[in-house]
């Protein structure tokens, strides 16, 4: 039986009757409406956050594939697949299980090359889209949780991707979790007791792939999905961002509705993404670890490179002066002191600036118009040297390539990063905060005249207004 207002007209189709049954119960009709007409800005420095998103989803899909034929398993087997230099080799059911899955699985090489070029641009998006935030001041209020969220998925990303990067159990990877190890084991006081917990005892252990896997394909993921759920949350609750000029205001959005403009474009933007993501994977090889070989503990990769986004951590390391002081009666081990608290702080920075910033300008104002770089000085000359920091890092890293490349000892190499890490930051600082001050100064020497305008009075005269 049907109520005195479930009346459906007999032309109405079975989809109609549905849609119309759900709205009567729940206004989701009207709910529907207003999201449909959501503005969305027109520029495309937009759509970095959108290629971080679009990669993840390709991330989750690949990464499913993969979990079908890995072996997350540090026990020893003999190979004998495909690939005819290894065959006879004592190796890790993990590290065969990769081996098969390049050679063996319909794809599946090519599956894990797409998961490793998805895993580079999707740490690559989210700091772009930082580094775009941080410059145009979009992380002020009313932004500044979304702003802790979006280092927060920064910092589980880094994670996700460290985690991966170890899983095949090849020579490489090995080497970099005897890395990670070694700077967990200099933690004082409860250093040993972490490593003991994170890798299962004494490094290396058959429990380390089990727990990586489980950090990779269950922990990790879940909480970036429930971070980009809440990031996209609120950024579709707060009114968005847009730059100065035309019809922009403070409390108008100018640009794009949600359907069918910002859709077509995000789905075209993300087939765009898939195909370059996957044209990439096939033509340019990416962790050919049945070169590296099976990892061994006595045995060492040169050149051993990282991913990219952990070289400057690397680099962190390999330029680290033989200082460790000692605290009340505590020693500070050197890589703790370069891999995890100098890190920290450079994080720390990021995480407390919106509320510095504000607390030293007095503004305390909601912001949706962004600042042209050149406008603020001093936040843009210090994400400069921030920039110029990790740049400089990342090249430590691969001292050992360069020493190859250059012809020059590496030693030498060593002493003159030594030197530029420091002095690099210095000088970007200074250089940028020169050039933007006077952008600025010559902007508002020229807008001056501009900045008065004739508003005509209703008595017919004409007054100035700033």
């Amino acid at each position: 039986m049907t109520g005195p207002h479930d009346t459906v007209q007999p032309q109405d189709t079975e989809l109609e009757r549905l849609v119309g049954w759900v709205d009567r119960r729940t206004g989701a009709a009207s709910i529907l409406r207003g999201a449909m007409r959501k503005i969305f800005p027109d520029h495309w420095t937009f759509l970095i956050g959108e290629i971080a998103l679009f990669a993840f989803v390709i991330l989750v899909a690949t990464g499913t594939f993969l979990t079908f034929f890995y072996t997350p398993d540090g026990r020893t087997v003999t190979y004998a697949g495909e690939y005819t230099t290894l065959r006879g080799a004592e190796v890790s059911a993990a590290y065969d299980s990769v081996m098969r899955l390049s050679f063996e699985v319909q794809a599946g090489l090519l599956m894990r090359q797409v998961h490793h070029w998805a895993a580079l641009v999707f740490l690559g998006a989210i700091a772009v889209h930082l580094a775009r935030i941080f410059f145009t001041g979009a992380f002020r209020r009313p932004r500044e949780l979304n702003w802790l969220i979006g280092l927060g998925l920064l910092t589980l990303a880094l994670g996700e991707g460290i985690t991966g990067y170890s899983l095949p159990d090849d020579l490489l990877s090995g080497t970099g979790l005897r890395i990670i190890n070694a700077v967990v084991l200099s933690v004082p006081l409860a250093g040993p007791w972490l490593a003991s917990l994170l890798f299962g005892g004494e490094f290396p252990t058959p429990e380390i792939l089990t727990r990586l896997f489980v950090f990779h394909v269950m922990l990790l993921p879940a909480l970036l999905i429930g971070g980009i759920l809440t990031h996209l949350g609120l950024v579709w609750l707060q009114q968005h961002t847009q730059y100065r000029g035309g019809r922009a205001r403070e409390d108008n959005v100018v640009g794009l509705a949600f359907w069918p403009g910002q859709v077509f474009r995000s789905t075209g933007l993300f087939f765009l993404v898939a195909a370059v993501i996957v044209l990439v994977a096939g033509l340019i090889q990416i962790n050919p670890v049945w070169l590296y070989g099976p990892y061994q503990p006595y045995v060492a990769t040169v050149p051993a490179q990282p991913d990219w986004y952990v070289g400057w951590l690397e680099g962190a390391l390999r330029i680290s002066f033989p200082i460790e002081p000692t605290i009340l009666g505590v020693t500070i081990p050197g890589p703790f002191l370069w891999g995890v608290l100098i890190p920290a702080v450079l994080v720390l920075a990021l995480v407390v600036w919106p509320f510095a910033e504000a607390r030293l300008t007095g503004d305390h104002a909601e912001h949706h118009l962004l600042d042209p770089p050149w406008q603020t000085p001093i936040r843009t000359a210090t994400g400069a040297a921030g920039v110029a920091l990790f740049l400089a890092l990342t090249l430590a890293g691969g001292n050992d390539v360069l020493a190859v490349v250059l012809d020059v000892p590496v030693e030498r190499l060593t002493t003159a990063f030594r030197i530029l890490v420091p002095t690099a930051p210095i000088v970007t600082w200074l250089i940028v905060y020169r050039l933007a001050r006077e952008r600025r100064d010559r902007g508002t020497a020229d807008r001056g005249p501009a900045s008065v305008l004739l508003v005509r009075s209703e008595s017919g005269g004409f007054v100035e207004r700033e």
